[in-house]
């Protein structure tokens, strides 16, 4: 039974795992759906943090105008076909957290959490399949005109406090700052006083630092 109604959110990328080359995989997609690759050097121009808006931002770089819905779709089908090839049974294998991933499900049996992630939907759901997280645990990706904010908001509407994000680049923290949430770091990449986690962590170890965060 769920004791405390405060939401967590996780990210997935860097948090819960990893799953190498992702970004030369999204620019292989759009290589398959405009012609061309955008270059790595187009893709480092891009200041957005979700698949909606890097692939926007690509988009009125390479053509002038924004994304569509529809294109937006087409990306993610294209997207999503290629992690699927990539990290296919007995190739590629994506790098699973698996303390932090324990301790996710440990939370889940106590609070509502949600995994909030830039990316697309359907790859947000085959990446978590891939890392074995519990299917029940509601997703919420990247969608149309919202940034990272958004979503986190969007996640915990109508939910009481205090909320929580975890997560592993300046992006998260930004987004958590921005939507007023406490952080928890995982690895060393998002400099600042929060407390941090290493990616290793035992579950133990994670759920405590949950509780003394939402502690204050």
């Amino acid at each position: 039974m769920r004791s405390w109604a405060m939401p967590l959110c996780f990210d997935l990328d860097g948090t819960l795992g990893h799953f190498s080359s992702g970004f030369v995989l999204l620019r292989e997609a759009l290589g398959g759906l405009w012609g061309t690759a955008p270059t790595a050097e187009d893709l480092g121009r891009c200041l957005g943090s979700t698949d909606w808006e890097i692939v926007d931002e690509l988009h009125r770089l390479r053509f002038g105008s924004g994304l569509d819905e529809t294109g937006y779709a087409a990306y993610q089908a294209a997207c999503v076909e290629r992690f699927q090839a990539v990290f296919a049974p007995g190739c590629q294998a994506a790098v699973a957290y698996g303390g932090i991933i324990e301790a996710l499900h440990r939370l889940a049996e106590r609070h509502p959490v949600w995994l909030v992630s830039g990316n697309a939907p359907d790859l947000l759901a085959f990446k978590a399949a891939t890392l074995g997280i519990d299917p029940a645990i509601p997703r919420l990706g990247s969608l149309p005109r919202h940034d990272r904010t958004d979503l986190l908001r969007r996640a915990l509407e109508g939910g009481p406090g205090p909320h929580l994000y975890v997560g592993d680049r300046p992006h998260d923290l930004a987004a958590a700052r921005a939507a007023g949430l406490p952080f928890l770091g995982v690895g060393d990449a998002v400099p600042g006083d929060h407390p941090c986690l290493p990616s290793d962590a035992a579950p133990d170890q994670v759920v405590a630092s949950v509780a003394s965060l939402l502690r204050g």
